[in-house]
């Protein structure tokens, strides 16, 4: 420890501080935003790209922070989030509900200040139809 640096400090009453500092994972915030995402209307699943699926199907379990890139600061933090919506949903709706979700939770768990959220829509998941109508 240099002698220039005093690790406590005088606090009231003459008690001493000790400087500290919190860091949280990339994968935390990671983690956070992508339940956050996928609890929104709209929001069929999130993309995690080619690499991603296939480890999902090996080991069977799921990544709750697939398609979610987080750029942690001091204080400060930008998000980008890779989506599938459902089909028939307007987008830039869907898209604007999740920014919020996602701002609401982040924020509110890390108090980390979300400068950037930044929605990639990655496709459109169509869903099954639960009848077969063709005619044999």
């Amino acid at each position: 420890m240099s002698p220039d640096k005093e690790p406590m400090k005088e606090g009231k009453e003459g008690e001493q501080q000790v400087e500290s500092s919190i860091r949280i994972a990339d994968d935390v915030v990671g983690v956070i935003a992508g339940i956050a995402a996928l609890e929104v209307d709209g929001v069929a699943g999130m993309s995690g790209g080619l690499a991603a699926e296939v480890g999902e199907r090996m080991t069977g379990k799921k990544n709750p922070s697939k398609g979610v890139k987080v750029q942690i600061g001091e204080k400060e933090v930008a998000i980008d989030l890779y989506i599938v919506v459902e089909f028939g949903v307007r987008i830039p709706e869907v898209a604007t509900k999740v920014q919020e979700a996602v701002k609401r939770a982040v924020e509110s768990m890390t108090g980390l200040e979300c400068v950037e959220i930044n929605i990639h829509v990655q496709g459109v998941s169509f869903k099954e139809p639960e009848d077969d109508y063709r005619v044999r």
